[in-house]
């Protein structure tokens, strides 16, 4: 009898990618194509990449010829962003034998045991334009918080992004198709869901439905005792989603709004579609109706456009705001994109300098919006800890913890009494009550 064939999954970039990687997982499983042991060789390499920079696509094809210099004789399948965009490029790279776009991820397990029959390799991509499928998927992490994909692509065509041209248009599977996979997770036992896509707001489009109706559909869910909206754009989070959200009995005051820069002039030519007077107006919102509120805000620097004295107008307005954190990247320039008609270039140096000023920014906010809560008691999820070290969770409103080995309390909403920042982390010893 024939032996079992393994696969190895290597995922890069954002959440969604890793929600895509545990359903092509669960897809080969059922074709009795399983996970391989620690230290197993597998039959099957798949990486799911990315390619929201530059760096993105560079980690890609080091990771492809890694992969392919450990596991010479195995199958190694790219997909992903990166295989969305340049597939032509990968499957020139050494190892490389089937190269899957957006559209066919949901068919792995087809393109796989076929390759097994003839070993021939395949590149199959559909354009971007013709993308139309909504392809479902779910991720569990730590026993406890699960992703899940709620909508798919973008119809946002800012001027330094290759997404839309990466995802497609803006898809959403049906409130109905999702809230099943909800249930099925609080019949799984878990306790909290992470909603994750392109462009969240903009779920419904081709259905017909509302993303605030999607969330009173899962707050009726029994058994999930917490939601998060992995992140929203500020044009799309409607007062009708905070105030839901403020009184909701699930929903965590917990918000992440992409800004992308604090100066009008930028946000213009990056094509945004909002304004930053609209970005704090949402902040102030949110907080106004939840103060306890995380609000994680994206921040690029150094775009093409971004004058020093543009970037110290960005600077200083996100110091006005009270915000929690700032996920901070410098701008890469991505071939295609209606940014590099901009003139102004600015410099690695300045770029990194910049970010440099805004991640220490957003080390003072956060360091500040913890020492607020040192001595208070916050509800706490906890994770499965790694052997017999101390073990963490998040708060309610975002802060991450740590408390003594206690493994009994995994997957459990227990008080805890937030003590003292443990260290640079910005993580917090607490005390369970």
């Amino acid at each position: 009898m024939e032996a079992k064939k393994t696969v190895y999954f290597e995922t890069l970039g954002c959440k969604l990618n890793f929600s895509e990687t545990a359903t092509m997982g669960q897809l080969l499983a059922e074709q009795g194509i399983e996970a391989v042991p620690d230290g197993g060789t597998p039959d099957v390499c798949v990486i799911n990449t990315c390619s929201v920079t530059e760096l993105a696509d560079k980690k890609g094809r080091q990771h492809i010829r890694s992969l392919h210099k450990r596991y010479p004789e195995a199958l190694i399948v790219v997909t992903g962003c990166y295989a969305q965009l340049k597939g032509d490029e990968i499957a020139q790279l050494p190892g490389v034998d089937i190269v899957l776009g957006q559209d066919q991820k949901g068919e792995i397990a087809q393109y796989v045991t076929r390759w097994f029959g003839d070993r021939n390799s395949v590149e199959s991509i559909t354009p971007t334009r013709d993308i139309r499928r909504f392809v479902p998927s779910c991720e569990c992490g730590s026993r406890t918080r699960y992703w899940l994909k709620v909508q798919d692509g973008c119809d946002y065509y800012c001027s330094y992004c290759t997404i839309p041209m990466a995802r497609g248009r803006s898809r959403s599977g049906s409130i109905e198709s999702i809230v099943a996979q909800a249930q099925d997770v609080a019949s799984k036992g878990g306790k909290e869901i992470v909603i994750t896509g392109v462009n969240i707001g903009d779920f419904g489009k081709n259905t017909g439905e509302r993303f605030i109706d999607l969330i009173r559909a899962f707050d009726q869910i029994e058994g999930i005792e917490r939601y998060r909206i992995s992140s929203i754009e500020p044009d799309l989070l409607t007062d009708e989603i905070i105030e839901f959200c403020a009184q909701s009995r699930a929903f965590m005051p917990h918000f992440h709004i992409p800004l992308q820069c604090g100066n009008n002039e930028v946000l213009r030519l990056m094509r945004r579609h909002y304004d930053r007077e609209l970005f704090a107006e949402k902040v102030h919102r949110c907080q106004e109706l939840m103060p306890d509120c995380f609000i994680g805000v994206d921040v690029m620097v150094g775009s093409r456009g971004e004058t020093p004295e543009c970037f110290e107008d960005s600077y200083n307005f996100l110091d006005s705001l009270s915000l929690q954190h700032l996920h901070v990247f410098p701008y890469s320039e991505r071939p295609g994109t209606m940014a590099l008609r901009i003139p102004y270039v600015v410099s690695q140096r300045d770029k990194q300098a910049r970010a440099q000023r805004m991640i220490e920014l957003s080390d003072r906010k956060q360091r500040e919006f913890i020492e607020r809560y040192l001595g208070t008691v916050r509800p706490v999820l906890m994770e499965a800890p790694h052997g017999s070290a101390p073990m963490h969770g998040f708060t309610d409103n975002y802060i991450r913890v740590n408390v003594p080995h206690r493994p009994e309390l995994v997957n459990t909403v227990v008080n805890v009494r937030l003590d003292s920042i443990a260290g640079p982390d910005l993580t917090v010893d607490a005390t369970i009550v």
